[in-house]
């Protein structure tokens, strides 16, 4: 007799297990997946479930009945099931939070990445916060506006948008703001920046288009020992510390010597390059960058640095057309949440370098092109990870990889 399938809708009491990547938890039912989100590891609980799917299904803890040490009161009333999605952990102590995300870490390195719990141990895998807590440290926040031109935020998996009266992650900066108070007739967005340089502006998103509301359209923000100055849509690490803390690792990582060569790949305004720079002095460094922006940010904000070159072109054309071409002593690679992919770890190795930093926002995606270098010979020597985004299942990680040793 076939056990019959959970219902979308129906509630069931389970036992919660292991934490899984997305802010989730894994339990079973009659063999049946779910993946459970406002639980913790060891809870039972009565689920809903939010979503069925083939071979798995989704749900949230919308009671519990034997609650785990680590569970908390979440700060923020809107935390919990049903309404906003943006923070997934709020219900996790602080210091649970960060083994959650270690865990995972290890999880898809074990998995996905082909490494023994042994390497991982010999790595000391763990994730370290960063200063300032864990509210009031998002510097820049995109509000959705729902039909009644109410900015809000979205719930998870869903467009559908949750009117709150402020984020308790947000920048104090930010939360001051009145877009919450406002109507915003044909704006499908409200983007906000608090940068690290003091400004505070706010744009409003129609059509696609930005339009600038408040505040200044190019921002300042203040890492690696110099300032920037970008546009106020640009990419820049939300966390105020973010920037700082992943220079100081890729330096420490990689130790970058007087006139060695560097590529940073996925440069964008040139974070890391400036960092580099300071380390192997007029030695030649290739930025590679596809994001128009991106581009004329770097050139703008490293015009000082004559012996950075800034290529625009996407990171796999570039290698395969020979746009940048080897031998290159050490490598940045900073890919999006997709990660770097198995082409471009092949090129970048055939480059010849002794040493490629790889910091990474996406755990599986790191995971995978770890596995890609392996398979290569390579190993992955070093890795950090950092509570970029509290309170939320985001991590980022920074890896050291190196090549065979010669015998």
């Amino acid at each position: 007799m076939l056990e019959r399938g959970l219902a979308e809708a129906e509630r069931v009491e389970l036992t919660v297990d292991a934490v899984a990547p997305g802010g989730h938890c894994v339990a079973r039912v009659d063999g049946q997946v779910v993946f459970v989100r406002h639980a913790l590891p060891g809870e039972r609980v009565i689920a809903e479930v939010t979503e069925v799917h083939r071979g798995f299904v989704r749900a949230d803890a919308v009671s519990v009945l034997e609650a785990s040490p680590d569970r908390v009161e979440p700060p923020c009333p809107y935390a919990k099931p049903g309404a906003c999605g943006g923070c997934d952990l709020q219900h996790v102590a602080p210091e649970a939070q960060l083994a959650w995300k270690t865990a995972v870490v290890r999880e898809q390195l074990t998995r996905l990445g082909g490494l023994t719990d042994a390497e991982l141990d010999q790595l000391g895998v763990r994730v370290e916060a960063l200063p300032g807590g864990l509210l009031g440290w998002r510097s820049r926040v995109r509000y959705a506006v729902d039909a009644a031109d109410r900015a809000g935020l979205l719930k998870h998996r869903s467009h559908e948008v949750v009117p709150i009266d402020r984020c308790r992650i947000a920048h104090p900066a930010i939360q001051r703001l009145p877009v919450l108070a406002e109507r915003w007739t044909a704006a499908e967005a409200v983007e906000t920046v608090a940068s690290t340089g003091g400004d505070v502006t706010v744009t409003a998103v129609r059509d696609g288009v930005p339009t600038p509301v408040s505040g200044p359209t190019e921002v300042r923000e203040v890492a690696a020992g110099r300032d920037w100055a970008l546009p106020a849509s640009g990419f820049w690490q939300v966390h105020p510390a973010a920037a700082d803390t992943l220079c100081t690792a890729v330096l420490e990582l990689l130790d970058p010597r007087p006139g060695e060569t560097a590529w940073d790949l996925y440069g964008g305004a040139g974070l890391f390059a400036a960092a580099l720079a300071g380390r192997v002095g007029a030695a030649r460094i290739t930025l590679v960058e596809s994001s128009r922006d991106g581009v004329d940010a770097a050139r703008a904000n490293l015009a000082d640095l004559p012996q950075v070159e800034v290529v625009a072109a996407r990171v796999e054309t570039a290698l395969t057309r020979r746009r940048i071409t080897g031998p290159v002593d050490v490598v940045v690679l900073d890919p999006p949440r997709s990660g770097a992919g198995a082409q471009v770890v092949r090129d970048v190795v055939a480059a010849g370098p002794r040493a490629v930093a790889y910091v990474a926002c996406d755990p599986a995606a790191f995971a995978r092109d770890v596995r890609t270098f392996t398979e290569l010979g390579w190993r992955l020597a070093a890795l950090r990870g950092f509570d970029l985004f509290p309170m939320t299942q985001h991590v980022e990680c920074v890896g050291l990889l190196l090549p065979p040793v010669e015998r």
